[in-house]
């Protein structure tokens, strides 16, 4: 169960964002740790590293050894302490960031600093006991082990766009998803058809008003993986762990007298992303931001409602997406398949656009 990512499909044909706000830490200047007074003499050869703390307000402190080697370290230590960097921004805020610093050095007598020397690290990303309290939670509602194994879901609906409060455009949409990043999507409205579809870091686009397929732009996919990485199956299925944090960000007030829980996703390059689920484990909402063209700060959100249980899963048949606070689109499903087998043609781009006239064979 997505997001749905619809909402990035449709923004990546129809629109491009610029993103702004936050960063991850950034090095500015790594010296090379000075040479051992014997270097021509030293028999050694390998790999120091260091686990260090970038702190907010630009200082560096709390430098563990990982890995030793004679006469190296304490050299290796030093040079991290010259470090210049720009702290990682989230929100607007600068934050501390738990880095692995590595050193390599030849036994011929020189350091090398590796492309990805300094990496924030993965210790530092593994949620807290009560967010992983919540999520778990969230998953067994959702239908526990057959939620989790699904690896594929075929959604059938409308898709309406709003304005002022009224819908003011509708199309139909048939959405393929095979778990975890392969996703077409066509839309057909006012007798045309757009269909979207994405593989991994890569995509292509039929355009029916002009009877184009187009190759996607990099903003194009970039709005993809975006989505992949907000949607809640992302969080639910685990594809961000290695490369964001989870924490327990606590109760916020949902309605009278009800409060939902959060769970905060922060990525290593500060993306955030917010989730709320209610008293029973039902997802309610995610929330995060960018930045537009204009360098305003954009808030967007996705409202989960009307669950509907299809072979034991649970998934919401209505998603309305939301930008500061105004509702902006609404998805609507009419029906949801799981674990059907999808063909890999579906996801290849056509030799021409004949191919795309006929209705899609699932």
């Amino acid at each position: 169960m997505k997001k749905l990512l619809l909402f990035p499909l449709f923004a990546a044909v129809f629109a491009v964002s610029v993103f702004g706000q936050n960063h991850p830490l950034r090095i500015l200047e790594q010296p090379k740790p000075a040479l051992p007074e014997n270097y021509g003499l030293l028999d050694a050869q390998g790999i120091i590293r260091l686990k260090v703390l970038f702190r907010a307000d630009g200082k560096i402190n709390n430098i563990i050894p990982v890995t030793r080697m004679p006469h190296l370290t304490d050299l290796a230590i030093e040079a991290v302490q010259k470090i210049r960097f720009e702290p990682q921004i989230v929100d607007g805020k600068q934050i501390d960031t738990v880095a692995v610093v590595d050193y390599g050095y030849s036994w011929h007598g020189f350091w090398k600093i590796p492309s990805d020397s300094v990496r924030p690290s993965i210790s530092s990303t593994q949620p807290d006991a009560q967010a992983e309290t919540v999520l778990k939670e969230a998953i067994q509602t959702l239908g526990g082990e057959k939620y989790l194994n699904a690896k594929s879901q075929i959604g059938r609906g409308k898709f309406s766009t709003i304005k002022d409060g009224v819908n003011v455009s509708f199309q139909s949409f048939v959405d393929v998803i095979v778990f975890p990043d392969k996703e077409r999507t066509e839309f057909k409205g006012s007798g045309l058809r757009t269909v979207q579809t994405n593989v991994g870091a890569s995509g292509w686009v039929y355009d029916g008003d002009q009877d184009l397929i187009k190759i996607q732009n990099e903003q194009q996919i970039a709005n993809f993986r975006r989505g992949l990485r907000t949607s809640l199956d992302n969080l639910l299925r685990g594809g961000w762990r290695g490369d964001a944090a989870l924490t327990y960000a606590g109760k916020r007030q949902a309605s009278l007298g009800k409060r939902n829980d959060v769970l905060k996703l922060t990525y290593k390059d500060g993306l955030v992303v917010e989730f709320e689920f209610d008293a029973d484990g039902l997802p309610q909402k995610a929330i995060y931001k960018r930045t537009g063209g204009d360098n305003e700060e954009i808030k967007e959100e996705d409202h989960y409602a009307q669950f509907v249980e299809t072979d034991g899963i649970k998934a919401p048949y209505i998603i309305d997406h939301v930008i500061n606070g105004i509702p902006t689109s609404r998805i609507n499903y009419e029906s949801l398949e799981f674990n059907k087998q999808v063909s890999e043609s579906v996801f290849a781009k056509p030799s021409n656009p004949k191919e795309l006239k006929k209705d899609l064979k699932l």
